[in-house]
């Protein structure tokens, strides 16, 4: 069995890590080069930038904060928020990404993810997918979480897949921030919908939300912020949780 990911969300306005709870109600949380330098000592697998409000305020993430972060790292870097066009991933790129993740611009246009794998590589290319309980449905929103779209969760996963898309990130929105725990439902209806890894994200609070995520949610790794963010549980303690509850890991 493949080892399974941590993962740490640095999520970024203005230069600063923030936090909230559903999207909403940000507070600051850190320097992202600092948040990451301490990640890449503590053995996290993989660190991911969002730019939170780049969407919205229709620029393109901040590529100063990504060479900042990048230069702090030896494990993979993916930045997302703001990414649009071919131009705007290939900024992001340049400033030390390894990966990209695309959210509002590909379900508005799902070529992007086409042109960006023969591009970059599918392995390079993350569709983010934020998704919420409507009417008992998970319903993609977009424009960081502000904008209902008529998408499936599980139905435009497998599209992106076939689009090109080499990950999923897969956020709850109802478990965001909350620490109540991963919507594992969710998780397993996108993971065994498509042969991709996908990230699950939103609800992390205790070790055994984490194992739940991995055993039932059948997630390839778990990605989380404000438990990290904040030092409340070591990276090195919740592997060994993990290791300890069957869940395999990188040591």
């Amino acid at each position: 069995m493949l080892s399974k990911r941590l993962i740490a969300c640095l999520d970024v306005r203005n230069g600063c890590v923030v936090k909230g709870v559903n999207f909403e109600d940000l507070r600051t949380a850190g320097d992202p080069a600092l948040l990451a330098r301490r990640y890449n000592r503590e053995g996290i697998d993989e660190v991911v930038v969002l730019d939170v409000t780049a969407t919205i305020e229709g620029r393109r993430a901040f590529e100063d904060t990504i060479r900042g972060v990048s230069g702090q790292l030896f494990i993979p870097l993916t930045v997302g928020g703001g990414i649009r066009s071919e131009s705007d991933a290939a900024a992001a790129i340049d400033a030390g990404a390894d990966k990209v993740g695309v959210n509002s611009a590909a379900l508005a246009d799902p070529t992007l993810l086409t042109r960006l794998a023969a591009r970059y590589g599918s392995q390079a290319v993350v569709v983010a997918i934020d998704a919420k309980r409507i009417n008992d449905r998970f319903q993609v929103f977009s424009r960081s979480g502000s904008t209902p779209t008529t998408r499936d969760a599980v139905e435009w996963a497998i599209e992106a897949e076939a689009r090109g898309a080499g990950e999923v990130l897969l956020t709850s929105i109802d478990r965001d921030g909350t620490r109540a725990g991963f919507d594992c439902e969710l998780t397993a209806a996108v993971s065994t919908a498509v042969s991709i890894p996908v990230i699950a994200s939103g609800g992390a609070g205790t070790f055994d939300h984490f194992t739940a995520v991995f055993k039932e949610g059948r997630a390839d790794a778990a990605l989380a912020a404000s438990v990290f963010h904040y030092s409340e549980h070591a990276v090195s303690e919740l592997k060994r949780h993990l290791l300890h509850e069957g869940v395999p890991v990188r040591c």
